[in-house]
């Protein structure tokens, strides 16, 4: 394939540390990774780990929240303005030495918050995050997570993703879209990619149902692929999924898909 095929190492090589993952993930034959929350690492130590192995850094997340605490992004969180403003620059900033052309403001789960108070919070964020990405190279990534995933998400589904990514352009807000969030949400990507092409940024791959790795369950990939080369996707595809095995086990696809057109 021409598209970068991207390892999240969040979800994949969690055998090794992180520091360690990026080699890893060039040995399995990945040529791109990802991570919402890479800063653990120095940005500099990332930028020559990617450079070494001639990967790139597809995206990571800006605004995150603690995972500790079981946060799932502040977007959309009122009285966190301030968090999550700090939180994106600090992951722009990183993203623009490691070269990452995204980052993606979480939204969160904003619980019993007033619906339109949160949604106003939200959107004023997102205007804060395009504001600060302008003339940098970076855009704004926008993923609907399904319910399934993360239950009470702001932006849960993919017409919601839409409409705030239509409030803003494409030029500068792009959507990262999820074969599995999609699935669970009944959204046929073979018939929804072909009229919206212009509005992917990034794809997530894992299977449905078990969000494995490709294989595992129903998804018709060929189908999906063929879909996003018609539209001249041009991105990074990246692989989220949980492998139902040893990583380097699980991705005995993908020299299969690194052969296609």
């Amino acid at each position: 394939m021409k598209n970068k095929l991207s390892a999240h190492i969040g979800y994949l090589f969690n055998e090794v540390p992180l520091g360690e993952r990026v080699a890893a993930a060039a040995a399995a034959g990945f040529t791109a990774v990802e991570h919402p929350s890479p800063f653990a690492v120095d940005p500099n130590v990332m930028r020559n780990a990617v450079d070494e192995h001639g990967l790139v850094f597809a995206q990571l997340a800006g605004g995150a929240g603690d995972a500790s605490k079981g946060e799932k992004g502040l977007a959309s969180l009122p009285g966190r303005e301030a968090d999550f403003r700090a939180s994106f620059d600090r992951a722009l900033a990183y993203a623009e030495i490691i070269g990452a052309p995204l980052v993606h403001p979480m939204a969160g789960v904003p619980g019993k918050d007033d619906a339109e108070r949160t949604k106003d919070v939200y959107l004023e964020n997102i205007r804060y995050a395009v504001e600060r990405t302008a003339g940098t190279g970076v855009r704004v990534l926008i993923e609907a997570i399904s319910e399934a995933a993360v239950p009470g998400y702001a932006i849960s589904t993919l017409p919601k993703a839409m409409e705030v990514q239509d409030l803003f352009g494409t030029s500068k807000v792009a959507l990262l879209v999820d074969t599995f969030h999609a699935a669970v949400t009944e959204v046929e990507l073979t018939k929804w990619i072909p009229s919206n092409g212009e509005r992917i940024g990034h794809v997530h791959i894992a299977d449905f149902p078990g969000r494995h790795e490709p294989g595992t369950g129903i998804l018709p990939f060929d189908d999906i692929l063929a879909a996003l080369q018609a539209v001249d996707f041009k991105d990074a595809i990246g692989f989220e999924y949980f492998p139902s095995k040893s990583t380097v086990e699980s991705v005995a696809f993908l020299s299969n898909w690194k052969q296609r057109p």
